[in-house]
């Protein structure tokens, strides 16, 4: 029966991607002070949707805000807050994922906790962070179910610790590749010798293409992928964001050579980057010593940075961390029955046979 398979991560296959170590969650919370939390809304026979919000850190973020980085793949996407981003190199809110239409209704619920904070009694400008992707298969997009007050509580429930992933949240109606898609998360350590810095991905999961896993051509020899005449769902639109987060101390402008980095791990899975896809990677840092306070915004400051040459190893942790983020956010999602049919799951056992037959896969 469709929905009824235990799911679970990639590695729970026998797979290990990449060569790094993950942190002890394999999960962007891995890297201090990272928060996330989920708002599922699930209703009726078409109502699948919800919020996912990601924390840079628990304190005032307008007060101490962190240094950040943009990349865009495919700009068919509604990202907001994204030019300033671009243009300051620093965050000031918390971090928000939800579905197309919902996106001016999160960017006031952003600025409702905001201006809530203790501190920010006088501030009058907030430069909302909100990324989204089109979930309208499985959720009548259309009925606007969120609300501000809704979003909102998702950010007050944000905690550190492990991350759920698949069905949750804003992965609540995505699909990918033509099967459920989801949140998914993962993370890396760097040794002692590089820095030690953790590096974690937290993706949305909502696009289209030929699956691989491990090099392995997993969407062919399912008889499921992109240009397949005969597939319910043909396109390749659709939509992911990737949210990397590090705790190295990073410049806005290595956060986004960081965030840029995110493609490679998505294009490893296969994804196509269609005309119709909107795909965004935002990359922060978590450090405590490049956060910009209000003293440090108020004068000449100094920040410390690693190197250039030293990010190259950042850059591989975040291939990697992005790559199995989107294969947790399949492996974890269930079958979903919701507004225009079913969306099957990507069906583990399957997947497992093909990798056993691999002679490449020597990890089970």
């Amino acid at each position: 029966m469709p929905g009824t398979e235990i799911r679970c991560r990639v590695r729970d296959l026998g797979i290990k991607l990449g060569i790094l170590p993950t942190g002890m969650l394999n999960s962007i919370t891995d890297v201090p002070g990272v928060q996330v939390g989920h708002l599922t809304i699930s209703e009726g026979n078409d109502i699948r949707t919800g919020v996912t919000t990601i924390l840079p850190h628990g304190g005032n973020l307008y007060q101490e805000k962190v240094p950040a980085g943009i990349s865009i793949g495919n700009g068919f996407g509604k990202l907001m807050g994204g030019t300033q981003i671009a243009e300051l190199g620093e965050i000031e809110t918390p971090i928000l994922l939800t579905n197309t239409l919902a996106i001016p209704l999160a960017a006031e619920a952003v600025i409702d906790w905001t201006l809530s904070q203790p501190g920010n009694e006088n501030v009058t400008s907030v430069n909302s962070v909100v990324g989204e992707t089109n979930d309208s298969w499985l959720n009548n997009i259309r009925k606007k179910v969120l609300n501000s007050q809704i979003i909102q509580n998702s950010i007050y429930e944000t905690s550190t610790g492990p991350v759920v992933e698949g069905c949750i949240g804003a992965g609540t109606g995505t699909v990918a590749f033509g099967w459920k898609g989801g949140i998914g998360t993962s993370s890396r350590l760097l040794p002692h010798s590089l820095g030690g810095f953790y590096i974690g991905a937290l993706v949305q999961s909502n696009f289209g293409g030929i699956l691989q896993i491990a090099g392995i051509p997993v969407g062919q020899l399912l008889d499921q992928y992109y240009l397949k005449d005969n597939l319910e769902i043909e396109s390749a639109d659709g939509s992911i964001m990737i949210i990397i987060a590090t705790n190295a101390p990073l410049s806005d402008r290595n956060l986004a050579r960081l965030a840029k980095r995110a493609f490679s791990g998505l294009a490893r899975t296969g994804a196509s980057l269609s005309d119709g896809s909107g795909d965004y990677a935002i990359a922060f840092s978590t450090n405590k010593e490049v956060r910009r306070t209000i003293k440090k915004r108020k004068e000449i400051s100094t920040f410390p940075e690693i190197p250039n040459h030293m990010t190259s190893p950042l850059f591989e942790a975040a291939i990697e961390a992005t790559e199995e983020a989107i294969h947790n956010s399949l492996c974890a999602a269930n079958t979903t029955k919701g507004f225009h049919g079913t969306i099957n799951a990507l069906p583990l056992e399957k997947v497992k046979e093909i990798l056993l037959k691999s002679p490449q896969i020597t990890n089970f």
